[in-house]
């Protein structure tokens, strides 16, 4: 008889944002967002490497198809360095295996100082 195999934990579906410089707008500054995970559709005209390694042209695409409050183009566009960079972070690892997560999180373990 075979062991019953378990499915790998799926990739949660959105992740947060706290803005270092928050998203001016009339009625009042945006301060995070929350990303959604990708579906195929959103991810048209886009290619999945680019986001993976942080394009920051594909991220700007991208973060109005999937940001919740939703941002415009122009406003993805503005957002400063320190935003984009961990929106690009946090893209990537919408695309992350379980396995490879497994795999980072086993790296950082054994680099971590011991105490």
């Amino acid at each position: 008889m075979t062991e019953p195999t378990t499915a790998p934990p799926a990739s949660p579906a959105t992740a947060t944002l706290h803005l270092q410089y928050p998203i001016q707008r009339e009625g009042g500054a945006i301060t995070q967002l929350t990303l959604r995970k990708p579906k195929g559709g959103e991810l048209r005209g886009l290619n999945i490497q680019s986001l993976m390694v942080g394009d920051v042209s594909s991220v700007i695409a991208l973060l109005p198809r999937i940001s919740m409050p939703i941002i415009t183009a122009h406003e993805a566009a503005q957002l400063e360095a320190e935003d984009i960079a961990e929106a690009a972070g946090t893209i990537h690892l919408f695309f992350v295996t379980s396995a490879q997560k497994t795999l980072i999180e086993e790296a950082m373990g054994a680099s971590a100082p011991r105490a």
